[in-house]
This record gives C-alpha cells, sequence and structure tokens, in this order.
C-alpha cells in the first residue's frame, strides 16, 4: 500500500492584491447637497466637539449632534499583524530561526529607532500642523471633502491621526480576513466608500482621532502610524520598508531614502521601488516606475516630499538639491517566508505548521489558528535538534530524490524517549512550492494524512504488537509453538476463525500462500526466537491463541493508526499481523520508544514553548505522557528485541557498533517497503524505505552499493550512531522472569516407529526434529531405536534426536563356563573380533571361569564390534597371551597359561 496524499494547505497570499491609491484616502463622491448638509455637520460638531465654548444653534446642528453623540467613541487599537517565526535549537544548544510566516512584512521599532529626517518627511509630505491640532486638520478635512465632491477624487485632508485611526480600522477588519477578496472588502470598507455612507464613516474617523489624541501623546501616534503604514506589497511598517528597500534600518535612512518611503504611504503599490519591469503599463505596454524610466512615479513623488521639506525649512538648499538630482537606487532584501526558507528542515517545518493550523491552542477556528501563524507575531520554539537533523540528512541522502523504474521514497524520524519530543525529521525528496514537480513533493512520508503525509505498509516492524499481546495475555516468550507451515487456523476477532495457509505457492483454498522470507519451512521454537527470526508462520500460529483484533488495538493502545487516521481494527485480517496495513512512520516510532522508555507512551511533540507578541508564554499543544505498557511486559519486549539486532537476528545488519545498547525491529512488506525501527534507552530512530505509489520491487534495484530493499542497513546506523554520540543510552532493564519461563511439556515415545511417523508425532507435539546417524540395531532399517531425551516431562520445544536402526546390528548374547566356550558361542553368534581380560582369583579355576562380556551381553552392537570376555583364573599367567583369536586355542591376553585347551599364550596351544 503506497502513501496517501493530502491536499496542499490554502494559506492568505503573501503579496495581497490592493488598487493602488493612497490608503488613508477619505470617502469618495457625495452629491453636493449631501457635501452642504454633512460637511457642514461635520465642521460644526467636530468645532463643538474641539472648543464646546463655540455657540451651535438650529435644528440641523442639534440633529447632527445627536447623530455625532451617538458614534461609537472609542477605538481599541488592535496588536500589529506581525510575522511569526519558528526556531530550533543548534548544536550549541542556542535557538535559530528556521523560518518565518507573515501576510504582512513588519519589523516594529520604538520612537528613538527612526532617524529624525524620517519623522520630518512623513509630517512635511503628510501633516505639517500634526503636532499643534487636536487630531483633526478641520480645515485640510473640509477641503478634501468639496474637493471630493466636485472633482470625483478621493485625495487627501486627513491628519496622521485620522491616517493612523484608517490604518488600525483596516488592520482590526483585516486581522479577520480569511480570503484575499475579504482583505479587499476591508480596504473598500474604510477608504472608498461612496455617498452619504462614505461621509458617515469620514465623521467616525474625526470622532475616533479626538478620542486617540485624548489617550495617546503625539509621539505614540507618530510611532504608531509608522509602524502600521502600508508601503507597497506586503511591506508594512517603517522598520520592514527600510530593510525591504534599502537594506538599512530606520534610524540609518538618509534625506533621499526617507523621502522616498514618505512618498509611498500615497500609493503604496504604484509607487513602490522593488518592480523592475514597473508597477503600471502605460495604454502603449510600455512598463511604468520601473528601473528603465529610473522609478519614475516613485521620483516625482520623492522630488514632492523634498520640496515639503525645504520648505518646512527641514533640510538645507544643498541637500535638497543633491537629493533631487541623485537617482533612486533601491537596494532591494527580500524577507523569504515559508517552510521552503527551512533549508534541510522543510518537512518538520510543515509538520509543525499542521499542528499549528490544527491545534486549539493556536484558536478556536482553523481561521483563528492560521492567523495567528502569519498575523499573529508568535516565536514558536520547536523540539528540533539541528545536529540531528544534519546527520540525519547525510545518512538519508543514499537514496535517489527520483529514480525512472519507480516512485521511489524514503525517511526516517527520530523521537526522545520519554518525552515525545520528534528530533529529526527527513526524507530523500526534497520540499518544493511547486506540487507538480516529480522530483520534488510536499508529501511528508513520516507523518499521517493530518499532518501532511499518508502511511506505509508496516511489514514485521507490526510484529512487535503481536509479541506485546502474547505477553499481556499472560504468555511467555520462551513458550515453544509449532511455527512449521501448513494449515493455520487464525483468530480474527469476536470467536471467528480465518484458515490459511503458510508456505510456498497456492494454497487448497485457490489462494497464495503466505510465505517466510527466503522460503525458511519454518519451526517449532519460542516466541522469542520468532522475533529474532522475524518467522510469519510463527506468528500466524500465535495467532491462533491471540486474536488479530486484539494485537491491532494494542497497535491503536501504543498511539498507532491508520495513515489516513482510521482504526486498524477495522477488518482484523491474519495477515495484519505482519504489518499489510498502511501507518506512518513517526507512530511507529512512538510506540517502540514506548518499550524504550519501560512503557510509557508520549505523544509526538514538536513544539516546546511559543511566546506571543507581548512576550508572555501561551499554552503549547497538549501532549501527555502515559502508561501503556507494565514495566514486565516493555522490559522483556525490549529484551526480546535486541536479540533481532545481534547473532543470526534480522537486524544484525544494522548494528551501530558504538557500545551503546540498543533493540529493533526489521521489516519488509511484499518488497515494497522495508523498515527498520530501533533504539536506545534515550532516542527511537524509524527508517522508511518504499513505493511512494505503486508495487515495483526493491530487490530488483540497487543504489549507492545496497540492493534498496537492504539500504535501511545504511541509513538507521548512522541515525542511531549520531543520536547515541548526543545522548548515550543506558542497559534496559531485566526482563521478566515469569514472561522468560520455561514450559514444560510432555514428550512421547517413539521407539519402534519409523521415521517420518516419529517425526510427526514428535513435532505434532510442539517439539523440534533432528534425525541421527543410523546406529547398529537388528531391527528394520529406518526404524527408531533410540531418542533424546527419553518421552517424559521436559521443557517445552526441546530438540528430540532420533536414532534409526541401520538393520544391521547384532545383539551381544550371555555367555558363561570357560572363556573357550565363551568363544565358541561368540562366534556361533557371527562375531569374530574376540579379546579377552582374566582377572586373577584364588578360588577361581585353573581353566578359568567367564564373569561376562564388553559391550555386556543384550547390547546391540555391529558384527565386527570387538567383543571383550572377561574372566577369572587362579593365575593369569606372565606371558604373552594373544590379544585375538589363536588360530585353534582359545582367545589369550598374554597372562594366561597356555596347555592347548585353554587360554593360550600368544602363539596358540
Amino acid at each position: 500500500m503506497g502513501s496517501v496524499t493530502e491536499a496542499s494547505p490554502s494559506y492568505l497570499p503573501y503579496d495581497q492584491p490592493m488598487p493602488h491609491s493612497k490608503r488613508t484616502a477619505t470617502g469618495v463622491l457625495g452629491g453636493l447637497m449631501g457635501l452642504i448638509g454633512l460637511s457642514t455637520v461635520a465642521g460644526l460638531l467636530v468645532t463643538a466637539t474641539i472648543t464646546p465654548a463655540i455657540a451651535v444653534s438650529g435644528y440641523a446642528a442639534s440633529s447632527a449632534i445627536e447623530m455625532f453623540d451617538k458614534m461609537p467613541s472609542y477605538l481599541k487599537i488592535e496588536k500589529l499583524m506581525l510575522p511569526t517565526t519558528i526556531y530550533a535549537k543548534n548544536d550549541e544548544g542556542k535557538n535559530v530561526r528556521l523560518t518565518e510566516f507573515y501576510d504582512q512584512n513588519r519589523i516594529p521599532v520604538t520612537f528613538d529607532k527612526v532617524a529624525p529626517v524620517m519623522y520630518d518627511a512623513i509630517l512635511s509630505s503628510e501633516d505639517k500642523n500634526f503636532y499643534t491640532h487636536g487630531g483633526i486638520d478641520l480645515i485640510g478635512t473640509l477641503g478634501a471633502l468639496a474637493r471630493n465632491a466636485s472633482s470625483g477624487s478621493n485625495r487627501g485632508g486627513s491628519s496622521i491621526t485620522q491616517q493612523y485611526v484608517k490604518n488600525v480600522l483596516q488592520q482590526t477588519c483585516e486581522a479577520k480576513a480569511v480570503s484575499a477578496e475579504e482583505v479587499r472588502a476591508c480596504y473598500e470598507e474604510t477608504t472608498a466608500n461612496k455617498g452619504t455612507e462614505g461621509y458617515q464613516r469620514k465623521i467616525q474617523e474625526m470622532r475616533y482621532a479626538i478620542q486617540i489624541e485624548k489617550e495617546y501623546s503625539k509621539d505614540e501616534i507618530l510611532i504608531g502610524y509608522l509602524n502600521i503604514a502600508h508601503f507597497g506589497g506586503s511591506v508594512y511598517g517603517i522598520g520592514a520598508a527600510a530593510r525591504h528597500y534599502f537594506d538599512t534600518t530606520p534610524d540609518k535612512l538618509t534625506i533621499a531614502q526617507a523621502a522616498v518611503i514618505a512618498g509611498l504611504v500615497q500609493e503604496p503599490n504604484t509607487l513602490r521601488i522593488d518592480k523592475p519591469g514597473g508597477t503600471l503599463t502605460a495604454k502603449d505596454g510600455s512598463p511604468l516606475n520601473g528601473k528603465a524610466d529610473g522609478y519614475k512615479l516613485a521620483k516625482e513623488r520623492q522630488d514632492y516630499v523634498l520640496d515639503r521639506l525645504f520648505q518646512d525649512k527641514k533640510i538645507t538648499q544643498a541637500e535638497h538639491d543633491k537629493a533631487i538630482k541623485a537617482p533612486i537606487e533601491p537596494k532591494i532584501t527580500s524577507r523569504p517566508q515559508g517552510c521552503s526558507v527551512a533549508k534541510g528542515s522543510e518537512f518538520f517545518c510543515a509538520y509543525v505548521t499542521s499542528i499549528i493550523r490544527g491545534d486549539a491552542a493556536f484558536g478556536k477556528t482553523l481561521n483563528d489558528r492560521i492567523a495567528a501563524l502569519r498575523r499573529g507575531g508568535l516565536k514558536i520554539y520547536t523540539t528540533l535538534d539541528t545536529s540531528l537533523q544534519k546527520a540525519a540528512n547525510k545518512a538519508i541522502s543514499v537514496v535517489p530524490a527520483s529514480v525512472s523504474y519507480m516512485d521511489l521514497g524514503a525517511s526516517g524520524v527520530q523521537v526522545e524517549v520519554g518525552t515525545g519530543r520528534v528530533l529529526s525529521m527527513v526524507q530523500n525528496r526534497p520540499w518544493s512550492d511547486q506540487a507538480d514537480d516529480k522530483k520534488t513533493t510536499q508529501l511528508n512520508y513520516n507523518v499521517p494524512v493530518k499532518n501532511g503525509g499518508g502511511g506505509h505498509s508496516a511489514g514485521s516492524t507490526y510484529k512487535v504488537f503481536s509479541l506485546i499481546n502474547w505477553m499481556q495475555q499472560g504468555h511467555s516468550v520462551n513458550e515453544v509453538l509449532n511455527g512449521r507451515v501448513g494449515k493455520k487456523t487464525v483468530q480474527t476477532c469476536d470467536g471467528n476463525t480465518q484458515t490459511v495457509y503458510t508456505g510456498e505457492g497456492i494454497g487448497p483454498d485457490g489462494a497464495q500462500r503466505i510465505g517466510n522470507f527466503e522460503g525458511n519451512r519454518g519451526y517449532t521454537g519460542t516466541v522469542a526466537r520468532f522475533t529474532k527470526d522475524s518467522l510469519n508462520s510463527g506468528f500466524l500460529t500465535m495467532a491462533e491463541k491471540i486474536p488479530v483484533c486484539t494485537t491491532n488495538r494494542v497497535a491503536q493502545d501504543l498511539g498507532v493508526t491508520l495513515g489516513d487516521g482510521g482504526a486498524l481494527d477495522e477488518l482484523n485480517r491474519p495477515y495484519d499481523v505482519l504489518g499489510s496495513q498502511a501507518v506512518a512512520p513517526i507512530d511507529m516510532a512512538n510506540a517502540y520508544a514506548t518499550i524504550a522508555s519501560n512503557g510509557t507512551l508520549c505523544a509526538a511533540k514538536a513544539i516546546d514553548r511559543v511566546v506571543d507578541a507581548d512576550g508572555q508564554d501561551r499554552p503549547i499543544p497538549e501532549t501527555k505522557c502515559e502508561r501503556k505498557l507494565s514495566e514486565d511486559v516493555a522490559a522483556t519486549a525490549a529484551y526480546v528485541l535486541q536479540s533481532v539486532m545481534t547473532g543470526s537476528g534480522t537486524g544484525s545488519g544494522a548494528r551501530t557498533f558504538d557500545g551503546v545498547p540498543i533493540f529493533g525491529k526489521t521489516g519488509i512488506h511484499q518488497f515494497i517497503h522495508t523498515w527498520m525501527i530501533g533504539s536506545s534507552s534515550k532516542v527511537t530512530t524509524a527508517v522508511w524505505v518504499g513505493n511512494v505509489k505503486g508495487d515495483e520491487r526493491l530487490e530488483n534495484h540497487y543504489a549507492n552499493g545496497s540492493r534498496l530493499s537492504r539500504i535501511r542497513n545504511q541509513i538507521w546506523p548512522a541515525m542511531q550512531r549520531a543520536a547515541n554520540a548526543e545522548f548515550g543510552g543506558a542497559a534496559f532493564p531485566e526482563p521478566s522472569k515469569e514472561l522468560t519461563k520455561r514450559s514444560y511439556a510432555r514428550l512421547p515415545s517413539v521407539i519402534g516407529l519409523d521415521i517420518d511417523a516419529a517425526t510427526k508425532r514428535i513435532e505434532d507435539a510442539g517439539f523440534t526434529v533432528i534425525v541421527g546417524s543410523p546406529v547398529p540395531s537388528p531391527e528394520a532399517e529406518g526404524t527408531v531405536v533410540e531418542q533424546t531425551p527419553g518421552a517424559g516431562r521436559v521443557v517445552s520445544g526441546t530438540t528430540v534426536t532420533l536414532s534409526p536402526s541401520d538393520g544391521k546390528g547384532v545383539v551381544v548374547p550371555g555367555v558363561s563356563g570357560t572363556p573357550q566356550q565363551a568363544a565358541d558361542a561368540l562366534r556361533a553368534a557371527g562375531f569374530t573380533n574376540l579379546t579377552q581380560s582374566c582377572t586373577a582369583a584364588d578360588d577361581a579355576p585353573a581353566e578359568g571361569v567367564v564373569t561376562g562380556t564388553d559391550p555386556a551381553a543384550g547390547q546391540t552392537v555391529a558384527r565386527d564390534s570387538a567383543i571383550a570376555i572377561q574372566f577369572q583364573a587362579k593365575d593369569c599367567g606372565e606371558g604373552g597371551g594373544g590379544g585375538g583369536d589363536n588360530e585353534d586355542g582359545g582367545p589369550g591376553n598374554g597372562n594366561a597359561p597356555g596347555n592347548g585347551n585353554g587360554p593360550g599364550n600368544g602363539n596358540g596351544p
């Protein structure tokens, strides 16, 4: 199964389209009667508000005063829209910026951090009486209303305070906008309303301006205006304008630069100087206000500002002339944003932003959360360890970003044991903002769909849940089962069963049998050994005792779901225990980390701390650590999984060789996906390589010297070694004695059966059989004549050795009398290799008396076996009795007297 693709997240545009006009323009056309009525009212009411001593009379004035009094009188100044910054820890443990997100590029500054010439430029060109009026330039406002009514213009007349009010109103509206259309509507609402409504809004603006002047100082209003004002594109505020257009700070602006920036507030998108190709197009199609014409429109406005500065005696004639003559020379400094900026950590960045978009800690609704990310001015300190991230990127690079023969993907993720903190997150295919780029992607192979990813069939890494389930059901890992291939009656759920056939080829049910790796026929063995060898037939045997659904529920209890968020226990098919279902690597990493943490599951955590624009800590996404496994189960699981990494274990190719204790589990799903997941006591690492889509077999292809199905053995050790070097790791706890105890079973006797029948009976009883070499026996060839151990109560899983008859054995007969008589009897039985052994005894007859043989009577031996006749004699003699049969006499041993009828002396009778 391949990954599940999620649609790319939608954000508000970075560079929002805005009309090419002054943001703080007054209302638009109204009729002449509207002008006569409302403009008079505005003038009188404002005058009355500022100077109550001036008498106002008449019905119109009274009605206007009533209307004015009913207007809201308090404007709450909301927080500025500010960029959100995401941080990670560097090698020295210091926070470094990964990237930013913003709708408005803004760098707020304090009043003392702006050059005086900037204040002079904005005041001379926009409101030279700012420090002397009470918030409203009455003459200018009424003049503007008259011009608007007569000419259709929507220009001018507002004081800095009124412009500030208008900017605040617009930003308050924009803060709630969720689309470019709504942003434009906010602009229209605060700058381009027509008719009576437009004049009413103008009066409301004046009312707010009066309140603002009472509540804030002139300096606070002025710097507030410069921090909120729009300066073209996504640039807002004097700090960002200075940096964007001239790569400087507001306190270092020159006269010419300050004049350009001050001029921008009239028509920000028309007069901006970061568009070399021009901001407008002439009727003939030629660009206007670009590099070719020296930013003509911006230059004209700059000259106007410089003239006003000179007229107000803020600059000298020489300063004026020098700035007028100089061309505009922008030094554009972009402020990139988004996950593409987080080079080498783009997918972790995308994971973090998916959490922000989805967690209530950042707002009740999705729009609230997106606003927090793009407008909230947050500082988000993440869990990413840049040192491990660098090592992980290097490790994953052995897998090509793209190949011609398949849609190849690879990923790696590391989590801290006991906290769930995500330390690294990498993949082979680089990030791209272009969704259709086949060599790049925005799909995060490490995470589930809800976080921008999908899932992959887990293969045998999923067997850990059967192992845990087995122990939780009260079984020992040293319990012995018949894991040989064949028919398996698997418990699925609720008493239901399903028959499956293991081995090679097609089963009796017409379905493909479930095989073991490399055609292994299986064996009778312990669950611990099944795990070490990753024996499919063994785990299906386990499923005959523990239902598949309970194993799936163990996985779910350890935080694993389907990649698309679905429940693992919906279908409960037999091969689920072998890892057929698609899951996310980060979920699997956390499940393994639960074992390493002695049974405590900690949900994945990517954010350590969030600080708001005021420097106050705010709640972070809630991640719990909960005990999910008993200490005994966790310790024993770790014990079993350590064996996977040693000797002939399937994970031995991924050993780290750095002395830090580790455990792990491999997984291959139909050679379409390959996994390696393992852990120290400090850090867990999960690696996946496989088909993003499709089913091309990995073992058919190579990359960087490794078969793709085994390339995990290059990636995982490199990532884990880096973690071990930084975090270290202790020994895992000792396993539970109860969960590792040996079980006992009754071994049947198979003596007398042929080898095939004996083998079946022994294996059916749960034991493994070894057939030894044939032994001499008079029984028919192939008949079992010996079994070791013998029948009775023995340790479960004991290997039983069966010894078959060679069909050539002879039973040693019992003999008595003199040695000569014994020799005759043995020759008659077919033995020819006879020797003697004499023991002196005073009461024994001179000719000797037989006491036995070696081998003893009744034993079965080969016909050519040496038989020693044991006897007693009064005098065993000192001669050279024969070491074998004499030609005519009896056997001799070189010590017995020879008389021709008794024992010889080595030369016969």
